[in-house]
C-alpha cells in the first residue's frame, strides 16, 4: 500500500518545504519509488528540485496524473510540479471543489505505482490543506524551535482530527519533527521538552539542526543530500528517513 505523507503546518518558515524535498530525496536514495507533489502555490518544492512550475496545475484537470508527472535528476524520485497560476490556485482552494473529493481521488488513484508520496502543503489550514489531508495516510508536522512554536498548533490539530473522523479517511499522525534546532540555546531545549511532553511518542528522535548549508541548498535547486551530503543537515534528514521507514 502506498504511504501518502502530508507535510503540513499552518505557519510558514518552519521548514515544511525543506522537509518535503529532503524526505522525498532521502526515501528515493533508500530505494523507495517516491513521488513529491507540490501543492503550495509558491512552488518552492518544484524549483527546489530544479524544475520549472507548470502552466496549469495537474490536479485541476481530468487528465491522468501520470501525464503530468516529471522525472527528476534524483534516484527513484518523481515530481508532480506546482503552478503559480492564480486561476489554478483559486480552483484548488475553492471549498466547493474540495467537497466533490476530486482532488483526493486524483491523488489516491494517480499515485498507486509509488511506495511513498510526499505532499508539500501550503502554510494554512484552508480547504486545499484539508483536501491533501483527506487524501493522505499520514500527516507530518515540522515545528520550528523558536518562540511561538506552539502557537496555532491547536487549530491545526483540530483540523487533522476532523479529517480523521471523515468517512473513508485513512489519516493517522505520522510524526512531528523539530526543525532549526540549536542545542546551545535554552529556548530550543524548552521547546523540545514542551513538544515531547505534549505529543509524546509521535515526535521523532531525529531533530533537524540550524545549518547554513541547509539554508543555502534551495538557492542551488538541490536537496541537501545532493548539495552537501556530509553536512549536519544531510545527516539529520538521512536519519529522519530511517525513522520514517522504521515506522512502516
Amino acid at each position: 500500500m502506498t504511504r501518502i505523507l502530508c507535510v503540513a503546518n499552518q505557519k510558514g518558515g518552519v521548514g515544511k518545504t525543506t522537509t518535503s524535498i529532503n524526505l522525498a530525496a532521502g526515501l528515493g536514495q533508500a530505494g523507495c519509488a517516491t513521488l513529491l507533489i507540490d501543492l503550495d502555490p509558491q512552488c518552492n518544492a518544484t524549483t527546489g528540485l530544479g524544475q520549472p512550475p507548470s502552466d496549469r496545475h495537474p490536479l485541476v484537470n481530468d487528465h491522468p496524473l501520470r501525464q503530468s508527472i516529471q522525472s527528476t535528476h534524483y534516484e527513484n524520485l518523481d515530481l508532480l510540479p506546482g503552478s503559480r497560476s492564480f486561476q489554478d490556485v483559486s480552483v484548488l482552494a475553492d471549498g466547493d471543489y474540495v467537497e466533490t473529493n476530486k482532488l483526493q481521488q486524483h491523488i489516491r488513484t494517480g499515485t498507486v505505482p509509488y511506495e511513498y508520496v510526499i505532499i508539500d502543503c501550503p502554510p494554512s489550514v484552508g480547504p486545499l490543506t484539508q483536501a491533501a489531508l483527506g487524501a493522505s495516510t499520514e500527516v507530518f508536522m515540522p515545528i520550528q524551535c523558536e518562540y511561538f512554536a506552539m502557537e496555532g498548533l491547536t487549530q491545526m490539530i483540530h483540523v487533522i482530527r476532523d479529517v480523521m473522523h471523515q468517512e473513508d479517511s485513512q489519516l493517522e499522525f505520522g510524526g512531528i519533527v523539530l526543525t532549526m534546532y540549536d542545542p546551545q540555546l535554552e529556548l530550543t531545549k524548552e521547546i523540545d521538552k514542551e513538544v515531547r511532553e505534549f505529543f509524546g511518542d509521535i515526535v521523532f528522535d531525529t531533530v533537524i539542526p540550524r545549518d547554513s548549508l541547509l539554508a543555502e541548498s534551495p538557492s542551488y535547486n538541490k536537496p541537501i543530500l545532493e548539495y552537501a551530503p556530509r553536512s549536519r543537515g544531510a545527516r539529520a534528514y538521512t536519519e529522519l528517513c530511517m525513522e520514517v521507514l522504521e515506522r512502516e
